[in-house]
């Protein structure tokens, strides 16, 4: 550094980058400073200005620079080696302190951690240092990758292993698997000095809540569009990563609604889901791919409405990865879980599930609400909304009124409008419930049961099952 841009820079102020000190005397001070430019952008020490930005000088003897430098390195920790000059200002020396930003964060001055705020240096909060750990050795740290605490190789499920996955494996990928159970499951890091890792327990395990007690899925199906103290159904989804996910995708599949339509011109009906499969069983699969199996009190859990279905992660979105960029970054927080479950096409490989989420709403042909997503360091919540209503809304009222006919015909009575209106709705969602029929007839429960009675009455429908947790069937 020349004196020229020494002076230009004292005619400023303190910055985020740039600090004065008195004298050597403040070594304490000029190594948290140090460490602070570290573990921010990096910046510089000008020892030998005063605050208000004066040229005091100091004294430079035969072994100033190089004790000055020992100092800096012996009391860091990963050691900072700045890079130190002397300049010359008006028959005054001026030692110039150059720290780069540290590519090994964080790193400790005196034994603590500090950080540059604006002009000032400041011990660093203890979530940032930890922070920077993890971050520092996530490698080491990355739960699936870590052998599982307690479990041998007696643990894996051998014959799941044999007769579920590798069959699977092969048919997807079209190659044939050559060696043992154990050598594949080891090359796929699911073994690792002959032991299971957490993968390899969460996927293959004969019992994974045997050592992660929350890892499993829970689901609870309400008739309202809030949560309610009267539930339909209450569901918990355990075993390995793929029982989990098929039976609790099967589940929320078998209590939503397929309604049906005949367009003009058509012989054929065409049958609408009401939400995009697709997106259940990629959002299902999702979250039992990259949620925080390091936090032991959570669990994945799924609220399914009379509106949407509301999935809840466990850990939020990783590092760099915000909600504008979620379509486009790739990220896991299981890595091999994340690629053992795209080689066998339960996840896409390529991160593009949510992209393909989008485009099957916009292509669903009653245009449902576009999926919404909450976030924190903590959790991520996903939304899809409901098409029934959607469905009322388009499906012809003559059409519906003409089906009113025909099953009184048939039974020899004649439907009331209320009648007619409740049996279309029946017909477009087999678990309506009272509740959601009252607000989309707008007429009270009480009527709503009457009507429901009546139709029992003529035979036109019957329940199946209890109350809670039946469904309705037409009777044709």
């Amino acid at each position: 550094m020349k004196s020229k841009e020494l002076l230009k820079l004292l005619n400023k102020d303190e910055s985020a980058t740039s600090e004065w000190k008195q004298s050597l005397s403040e070594i304490a001070e000029i190594i948290e400073t140090a460490s602070a430019f570290a573990n921010t952008k990096g910046g510089r020490v000008f020892i030998g200005v005063s605050r208000t930005g004066k040229v005091a000088g100091v004294q430079i003897g035969k072994g100033t620079v190089e004790n000055l430098a020992n100092q800096i390195s012996l009391r860091t920790d990963p050691k900072i080696h700045p890079h130190i000059t002397v300049v010359r200002i008006k028959s005054k020396d001026v030692i110039v302190v150059e720290v780069k930003e540290s590519q090994n964060k964080p790193s400790l001055a005196l034994g603590k951690p500090y950080v540059r705020v604006g002009k000032s240096t400041m011990k660093m909060s203890k979530d940032d240092y930890e922070t920077l750990i993890l971050e520092k050795h996530k490698e080491k740290l990355q739960f699936d990758k870590q052998t599982c605490k307690g479990a041998n190789l007696k643990d894996v499920d051998w014959g799941f292993v044999k007769k579920e996955f590798i069959p699977l494996y092969e048919r997807v990928t079209g190659k044939k698997i050559v060696g043992t159970s154990k050598t594949i499951l080891g090359s796929l890091g699911c073994i690792k000095n002959n032991k299971p890792t957490n993968a390899g327990i969460l996927l293959f395990g004969k019992d994974p809540q045997k050592f992660f007690m929350n890892a499993y899925v829970a689901l609870a199906r309400y008739g309202t569009e809030n949560v309610d103290v009267r539930r339909l159904d209450y569901k918990e989804f355990i075993g390995n990563l793929f029982q989990q996910i098929d039976s609790c995708n099967k589940y929320i599949k078998d209590n939503t609604a397929v309604m049906s339509r005949l367009e003009k011109g058509e012989v054929r009906r065409q049958d609408i889901p009401e939400y995009g499969w697709f997106s259940i069983r990629e959002l299902v699969t999702n979250a039992v791919c990259h949620r925080d199996y390091s936090n032991f009190g959570t669990k994945v859990i799924i609220k399914m409405f009379s509106n949407r279905i509301e999935f809840y992660n466990p850990g939020g979105l990783s590092k760099g990865v915000t909600l504008k960029s979620i379509a486009k970054m790739q990220f896991s927080r299981n890595p091999i879980i994340a690629k053992i479950l795209a080689k066998v096409e339960y996840i896409e490989e390529l991160g593009e599930g949510w992209n393909k989420i989008l485009e099957e709403h916009k292509a669903h042909p009653l245009k449902p609400k576009l999926p919404t997503v909450e976030t924190n360091e903590y959790m991520f919540l996903v939304n899809i909304y409901s098409t029934k209503n959607k469905f009322a809304e388009k499906t012809d009222e003559r059409l519906a009124g003409r089906l009113g006919e025909r099953l009184g015909e048939k039974l020899g009575v004649k439907l009331g409008e209320n009648e007619e209106k409740i049996l279309r709705l029946i017909v477009a969602d087999k678990f309506a419930t009272i509740d959601s029929i009252a607000k989309s007839v707008r007429i009270s429960t009480t009527a709503v049961e009457n009507n429901l009675a009546k139709l029992k009455g003529k035979g036109v429908i019957r329940r199946i099952g209890p109350a809670k947790g039946g469904h309705w069937k037409v009777t044709k």
